[in-house]
């Protein structure tokens, strides 16, 4: 079983964090686990839509069972994971350990203040390349380099969250995963 974290911080955008984790949770060999970084486990989104997370970043034990660390983004969601030392110090931890990192839309940022992207392939939403300097910035809606996946905002969260199956189930699950959400349906 692959264990995911998806950090929820208030301001999140909620399409990208709940998009990842819906997606992933159809996926039987992938477990994740949304923790908020608040004082509640309460988080609300950036548009005003209450979520409650699995558990809180204190009580977090094992990083060792984690596959990877999902940051999504929104304002200010993205810059309180940005500005929170627990979440920087678990993302370079498993980033370390050559463990999957991604973020989407203004999430990249928390990757830049953990010192991840230097010299790497990076996108984010636009305006927020100044954020992302030593690394080099593509338009690209999902973008992987080595253990890194970044992705542009809330209309490429599909598209993120089947790379992310991609990466941790392989690309037979994705494809799965695709057909039976009809995304590539027109009709």
């Amino acid at each position: 079983m692959m264990n995911v974290i998806v950090f929820l911080a208030a301001g999140f955008e909620e399409v990208e964090a709940l998009t990842v984790v819906d997606y992933l949770r159809r996926i039987k060999s992938i477990r994740v686990d949304m923790v908020a970084i608040g004082d509640s486990l309460m988080v609300s989104g950036s548009h005003q839509i209450a979520v409650k997370a699995d558990h809180h970043i204190d009580d977090l034990q094992n990083l060792d069972a984690y596959a990877a660390v999902v940051i999504p983004g929104g304002m200010p969601g993205a810059a309180n994971l940005r500005d929170d030392p627990r979440v920087i110090k678990i993302v370079k931890d498993m980033a370390a350990a050559g463990k999957l990192v991604a973020a989407i839309c203004a999430g990249p940022i928390v990757l830049a203040k953990a010192e991840l992207i230097a010299g790497k392939k990076v996108t984010s939403y636009p305006g927020f390349e100044a954020d992302l300097v030593d690394s080099t910035y593509l338009q690209d809606a999902v973008v992987r380099d080595g253990n890194l996946i970044t992705s542009r905002g809330p209309g490429k969260a599909v598209d993120f969250a089947l790379e992310l199956v991609t990466v941790l189930a392989g690309a037979k699950e994705a494809e799965t995963l695709r057909k039976n959400i009809l995304y590539d349906k027109l009709t």
